[in-house]
């Protein structure tokens, strides 16, 4: 995937000292990464929300959609942005 300004995205924070400051849903544990590897394994969001107590549905849905439009976003524009 290419490397995304994740802190364009409100669902998501980096705190230094959680999680070794990755990119993780606000309020969680949760790392954005563990949601692209677990969508990519082939579960859907509905898996997700299952297996991962404390997880709130927009915030996945944003996180995965902020990803969709990043990615649709032409190269040159987005080093404008």
């Amino acid at each position: 995937m290419a490397s995304l300004d994740w802190s364009q995205c409100a669902a998501v924070e980096s705190v230094p000292g959680k999680v070794s400051g990755a990119w993780v849903l606000k309020g969680t544990r949760m790392p954005v990464s563990a949601i692209f590897e677990n969508l990519e394994a082939g579960a859907s969001v509905d898996d997700i929300m299952e297996w991962f107590d404390g997880l709130n549905r927009e915030q996945v849905k944003a996180v995965i959609e902020f990803a969709a439009r990043s990615l649709d976003t032409p190269p040159a524009l987005a080093h404008r942005q």
